[in-house]
């Protein structure tokens, strides 16, 4: 019977691998909202608490995790905004235990920014202009690039290698990703662009807003690619609101870095990309025993009857004229 490598990470195992690297645990355990890892605060005797999160085993390579850890430890260099991994008195940011790497991270709390607050905007893009700035110093070895290979075609090879399309959606399904990666690509290709380190993974839910500042988290995912990656998940709302939102957020990057307007025409080919890459990841993790239980929706005909449809409507949106702000033409 098949058993998922987290179940043996067990709350007993989280905090002797805490005590490995020196600090004294007090017994407090709490797991914190996080699937694709596991994260725990863990509670230190005479300390605050630290976080600690477990990477998912197979995913990473030593070397990609080291490449993520020296990305972060040079933004805190830099004085950037970011909860960055704590270092072992021996100067090391990740650590091994019975099969698992680990991180620790110093508790930082906060709450996700107000994006219909233009002043925010522009705040978070002075931040992002200044990650982007830094990013674009070297570029990274092991870490993966943002593009259509991983996001979208292997994400479409892998669902429709498996059962969880259901019988009755998989030819719409196949045809409509077919035409849509057709579509991208050839709006990819007019792009040119120099690529450069991102977050990659630029929501609000990796930001925490405390005391009129906004602090970055997860590097996780951080990649190599297009600029607008760290820009488009920081847009909401109908086409009006996206432009204002845009106009804040690039007048406070362009104080700290260059933005190109040509990559305004991969907005909707990067937002297609991760609704797709999103759909396989669930299903990829399936097995997870987590995944069930936080995504009890997912897997069901709606579901993927839900989704072709939002990917029909992402045909349409490609098409549309690009987003643009009001002083520049993309």
């Amino acid at each position: 019977m098949y058993q998922h490598p987290y179940a043996n990470l067990t709350p007993d195992k989280v905090l002797d691998a805490i005590e490995a690297v020196g600090y004294p645990c007090d017994g407090r355990l709490t797991a914190l909202n996080s699937y694709e890892n596991r994260v725990f605060q863990i509670g230190v005797e005479d300390q605050v608490p630290i976080i600690a999160k477990f990477y998912r085993p197979d995913r990473w390579s030593h070397d990609q995790i080291a490449e993520e850890h020296a990305f972060s430890l040079e933004l805190a260099a830099e004085e950037w905004p970011i909860v960055a991994p704590l270092l072992s008195p021996n100067g090391a940011s990740t650590h091994r235990f019975e099969g698992f790497t680990f991180a620790l991270f110093p508790r930082f709390g906060g709450h996700a920014p107000e994006l219909d607050n233009l002043d925010t905007t522009e705040l978070l893009g002075r931040s992002i202009g200044r990650l982007h700035a830094i990013g674009a110093k070297k570029a990274f070895v092991h870490r993966p690039a943002v593009g259509m290979a991983s996001y979208g075609s292997e994400s479409r090879e892998f669902l429709l290698r498996g059962d969880h399309l259901p019988a009755s959606l998989r030819n719409a399904y196949d045809t409509l990703t077919r035409d849509l990666l057709e579509l991208i690509e050839s709006q990819w290709q007019d792009c040119h662009y120099t690529p450069i380190r991102l977050h990659a993974d630029c929501h609000p839910g990796n930001i925490l807003w405390r005391d009129e500042r906004a602090v970055f988290v997860d590097f996780d995912d951080c990649r190599m690619g297009p600029a607008v990656q760290d820009v488009w998940m920081l847009l909401n709302g109908d086409r009006q609101d996206q432009t204002d939102q845009l106009e804040a957020l690039l007048e406070g990057y362009e104080m700290f870095h260059d933005f190109d307007d040509n990559e305004l025409r991969l907005i909707e080919p990067l937002r297609t990309l991760r609704m797709m890459h999103y759909a396989a990841w669930l299903a990829k993790r399936w097995q997870d025993p987590a995944f069930p239980i936080a995504f009890p929706w997912f897997n069901s005909e709606r579901y993927w009857s839900e989704h072709v449809l939002e990917l029909r409507e992402q045909f349409a949106h490609l098409q549309e004229p690009i987003l643009s702000r009001s002083r520049g033409n993309a």
